[in-house]
């Protein structure tokens, strides 16, 4: 295949303040945070520099130009029609949440996470002094990861007030289907329980897959609905800390906003300029990045099912994010707790998320995050086939 950018490129990302590097040994290799090993869009980097070299970083003023260019991209890319005036735009998707937390619930009520989920998911309960309730999702016979519609329903109360969800999910790689976001949508409006939808990798989905934003739907879900997005994950700027909710009820949005509190204030330029320009400007880079990150998928998925025993995944369907079912692997004695997988760090040199991090059924799990170049893949999943022929 012939692609316009080189992602087999390696960058040496030590000393370069990176969260994911800066914790492993020099002989690791860390597939684990989930930023990508990929330089942003030469648009992004082009707009940064010009910014850079104004030298002057005072208070921005963007006007409506952001709002504008999200709107396009969610109907160009996701068929989404969003007016302006319903985006609201934030320096983080976990503050989104937070907020939407704090906007819904007082102490004492619930709130409904799917584990395994997003770390801070687990915490929001804990922030804001809720009761924290759980509908797992559970692997079929393939591994592949599914929505019990009636334990959904079944696990919600009388003091549930929110249910956080994540589509495409973290860290199963599911893409919800329409059936499942139709079910999950109806149950919450009929127990008037608001949907915060944290949708951060929507724009990372493989072929024979559909993103769908749950708030899309209709217009009575969507005005029960706080959408998450950014283009953290997309164009991999997560370290610019800029992102936008999607809040079509105007008593809700205000509802929203009032929860800053003057502690989330407004995006920093950087991270603004970098938002505006990668959705006006990344699409070439992502058309050419996701068949990149497919291959790579299916890389990994071929190398678990063909060459690791006792290890087994379902295939991604959308993000970089594999879920590896690991327990019918003697991983010896680790520590079940270690928010990395001890066994294949010390035996591999490969530093991957532990299980445990994503909640309830994470345990015997490791997250890997293939978002590299190919050479780097590789080489770690050639070390982790040895650890687990060694281990066998």
């Amino acid at each position: 295949m012939s692609m316009t950018f080189n992602f087999d490129h390696l960058i040496d990302r030590r000393g370069h303040h990176s969260a994911k590097w800066s914790k492993v040994e020099t002989d690791e290799l860390p597939l684990w945070v989930a930023d990508m090993d990929f330089q942003s869009p030469p648009p992004v980097i082009e707009a940064l520099e010009h910014a850079v070299s104004h030298g002057v970083f005072g208070y921005p003023n963007f006007g409506k130009l952001p709002e504008e260019t999200i709107v396009n991209w969610l109907a160009e890319r996701h068929n989404w029609q969003v007016d302006p005036a319903h985006i609201v735009l934030l320096p983080g998707v976990v503050a989104g949440f937070n907020m939407a937390a704090a906007a819904a619930a007082q102490p004492g009520e619930a709130v409904l996470v799917q584990p395994p989920t997003y770390g801070p998911f687990l915490r929001v309960a804990k922030n804001w002094g809720l009761t924290q309730q759980e509908n797992a999702l559970l692997p079929d016979e393939t591994g592949r990861f599914q929505v019990d519609l009636d334990a959904f329903e079944a696990a919600i109360t009388p003091e549930t007030r929110l249910f956080i969800l994540c589509n495409p999910q973290n860290p199963t790689g599911r893409v919800f289907t329409q059936a499942e976001l139709e079910g999950m949508a109806e149950i919450c409006l009929r127990h008037d329980v608001l949907i915060c939808s944290d949708e951060i990798h929507h724009d990372l989905v493989y072929r024979g897959q559909e993103h769908i934003p749950i708030a899309s739907l209709n217009e009575e879900i969507a005005a029960n609905t706080i959408t998450l997005l950014a283009p953290s994950k997309t164009f991999n700027i997560a370290g610019l800390q800029a992102s936008a909710g999607v809040i079509e009820n105007d008593e809700l949005r205000a509802k929203f906003n009032a929860q800053r509190k003057g502690i989330v204030e407004w995006v920093n330029m950087m991270g603004m300029v970098a938002m505006q320009t990668a959705y006006a400007e990344g699409g070439p880079w992502l058309d050419d990045l996701l068949p990149y990150l497919e291959e790579n998928r299916n890389l990994v998925v071929d190398t678990v099912q063909n060459k690791m025993p006792g290890v087994r995944m379902a295939v991604p369907e959308g993000t970089y994010l594999a879920w590896l079912d690991c327990r019918g692997l003697d991983m010896g004695g680790y520590d079940k707790n270690a928010k990395l997988n001890p066994f294949f760090k010390e035996q591999a040199g490969v530093v991957l998320n532990n299980g445990q991090w994503f909640g309830t059924g994470g345990e015997g799990f490791v997250r890997l995050n293939f978002g590299c170049p190919r050479p780097v893949l590789q080489e770690a999943l050639d070390r982790m086939e040895k650890a687990v022929g060694q281990a066998g």
